[in-house]
């Protein structure tokens, strides 16, 4: 019997439940589909999501060694594969973002009816959304209670890799290069894949130079955007090209050290972050684009596009900030603490509504989610679940100073600086005139001046929150 596996956002071999489960059906016809057209917030990819989607479907053509492409509405292009190929059955891996779960019960039902057997499997989290709940049945709101009750279930073990027997009769459907997915005029991209390497193979290296040379190290140096001290593994975690469960099962037998298992519980605990928004997109569909929290439906936003202009540019006159601005253009990922400062800056620096923030990362990362992204975003904000206090404000001048310490990282993305000695490098602005002449830093011309004051825009910010609090929750 053949059945057809749509690829999603599991684009593996290797602990794939739905691959698993066709193929000890028999025959498999694996397909992928490029859903620009169903209704939905966030329906269409951004730019940096295409150029990696590219690639990893080059990798996983490659590892299945057949897989059909076709773009359009799953709900029309599917219906049409299974007859092509004569399929009985469609196995698939669930998606958690609004749109995609109302699509998929559709279609499911529509398949259904039709007496075609529909079976959906979890391959993206360790735990389902509805999984986790409080003793009341009440999907958890703060993080910390939500991660002790999820680290109390057991994880299933991941599945091996399967090389399934692909129907000889799948077509081959659309050309990958006529889908436009990569950058070409101009190609913003290049040097990427000098930097990175998607698809599962890459994933997996990923995964064994972390637990090899970085998690001894990782609960020390993860927010050092100076040092190699993440895992980058969070584009490959986005596209499915490896599991939660196989990282859980990785960094569990690589805790032989003190070390390396306190590193080891910090970095299943960031996992456990990732799993967290999840569960909250799930409970929340609105959360991507409106405030958790209501009362923040008061904040007086600014309609700044000259500002807002300057943060994407990086050349908001603030080192740290604008070395994280370049970095996620170079190279289409930003360290996560400089993302925090990043983001806190937009929203209270610029008081710039958080929305258009998110909407800039959705385009230009290379792990943009859904999930993650409106989470984090609404947590720098305030208005989220278990967010940063209103009250928190980063200064990117302290921030910088404490986190890059000798200026490497600003001075990789924002080389006009290079010159500065370490005492100035994170606040060129409060630099002797004679310190930056020597150091070819001209305030206004080689280099921004703040197009905010921290104190002053800090005032402000605060001032905002006061109208959010007299709102009320």
């Amino acid at each position: 019997m053949t059945t057809v596996v749509w690829f999603r956002q599991d684009l593996r071999i290797r602990d794939n439940p739905a691959l698993a489960a066709a193929h000890a059906r028999g025959k498999v016809a694996p397909i992928f589909i490029l859903d620009d057209v169903t209704p939905g917030p966030r329906r269409r990819w951004g730019g940096a999501s295409r150029w990696w989607l590219h690639h990893s479907l080059v990798s996983l053509r490659h590892d299945l060694g057949h897989l059909a492409l076709f773009k359009g509405a799953p709900s029309d292009v599917l219906p049409a594969f299974i007859e092509k190929v004569g399929a009985t059955a469609v196995f698939w891996n669930r998606c958690y973002e609004p749109y995609a779960i109302a699509r998929d019960q559709a279609l499911k039902a529509s398949l259904q009816a039709g007496g075609i057997e529909v079976q959906t499997f979890n391959g993206s989290l360790l735990h389902e959304p509805w999984e986790v709940a409080t003793a009341s049945g009440a999907p958890y709101k703060v993080y910390t209670p939500y991660w002790r009750a999820s680290l109390a279930k057991p994880v299933a073990a991941p599945l091996p890799a399967i090389k399934p027997q692909v129907d000889a009769s799948v077509p081959p459907g659309d050309r990958l290069d006529d889908w436009q997915l990569l950058p070409t005029r101009p190609n913003w991209a290049a040097g990427w894949q000098q930097r990175w390497q998607p698809g599962e193979a890459g994933a997996l290296e990923a995964l064994d130079a972390f637990a090899r040379d970085g998690l001894a190290d990782y609960s020390q140096q993860r927010d050092r955007p100076d040092l190699k001290g993440t895992s980058r593994l969070s584009p490959h975690l986005h596209w499915g090209e490896i599991s939660p469960r196989q990282i859980w099962a990785r960094l569990g037998l690589e805790t032989e050290s003190p070390s390396n298992r306190k590193g080891a519980e910090k970095f299943l605990s960031e996992l456990g972050w990732r799993e967290f928004c999840h569960h909250l997109l799930y409970h929340f569909p609105t959360l991507p684009e409106r405030n958790w929290r209501r009362a923040f439906d008061a904040f007086p936003w600014r309609q700044a596009d000259g500002d807002l202009k300057a943060w994407q540019q990086g050349m908001t006159g603030y080192p740290l900030v604008d070395a994280g601005m370049r970095e996620l253009w170079q190279t289409g990922w930003m360290h996560n603490r400089v993302r925090m400062v990043a983001a806190s800056f937009l929203v209270k620096h610029l008081r710039i509504d958080w929305r258009r923030g998110e909407a800039w990362f959705w385009d230009t990362l290379v792990d943009a989610d859904l999930a993650n992204n409106a989470a984090g975003w609404q947590w720098v904000a305030g208005s989220g679940a278990d967010a940063s206090p209103y009250f928190r404000i980063f200064n990117p001048v302290t921030q910088g100073k404490k986190f890059d310490p000798d200026g490497d990282y600003v001075r990789r993305w924002c080389p006009e600086l290079a010159r500065l000695p370490d005492e100035h490098i994170h606040a060129p602005f409060d630099a002797p005139p004679e310190t930056l002449a020597a150091a070819g830093v001209e305030l206004g011309r080689t280099y921004p001046r703040p197009i905010v004051d921290h104190a002053r825009a800090r005032k402000a910010a605060l001032d905002g929150y006061e109208k959010v609090r007299s709102a009320g929750d």
